[in-house]
């Protein structure tokens, strides 16, 4: 769907016409309760939602984690052929940012609950990145995290 945008600066009208919007695809790191997971590269799937040119938010999918080291693995190339160019994670490593990062996804660290409200907490503005990066830690999983 095309738009005209009107734009004045120093005196001058420019006129944009056509303009084609896209929506804004994001991914969240989730367990199968729909909690995002604590940590990224051990989440069991990730809920794709698109925030829409009128503001709403859509459920798209719910697309399986590969086993394994998130940085390590081929989801952020996985992820960027969806569209995806936002996550919004609970912890994560600075390996899976730069990875991610590379693919043009922008990484929001620090997320905690279900995935719906912190959607809509990023569609509405009101989400803040903690900027937290996953260094070393234990998880429940009985191993550590070196990345």
């Amino acid at each position: 769907m095309g738009r005209t945008i009107l734009f004045q600066a120093y005196g001058i009208l420019i006129i944009y016409t056509n303009l084609n919007f896209m929506n804004k695809i994001i991914a969240v790191p989730m367990r199968n309760d729909q909690e995002i997971d604590d940590h990224f590269g051990h989440c069991e799937m990730y809920g794709i939602y698109e925030i829409t040119e009128s503001n709403e938010i859509r459920f798209r999918e719910f697309l399986p984690s590969v086993n394994g080291c998130g940085c390590k693995s081929n989801i952020a190339s996985v992820l960027a052929g969806k569209g995806v160019s936002v996550m919004l994670a609970g912890g994560i490593g600075e390996g899976a940012i730069n990875v991610l990062g590379s693919y043009g996804i922008e990484v929001i660290r620090g997320c905690h609950g279900q995935a719906l409200p912190i959607v809509e907490g990023y569609r509405n503005g009101t989400l803040v990145s903690s900027g937290d990066i996953c260094h070393s830690h234990d998880h429940d999983h009985g191993h550590a995290c070196n990345h």
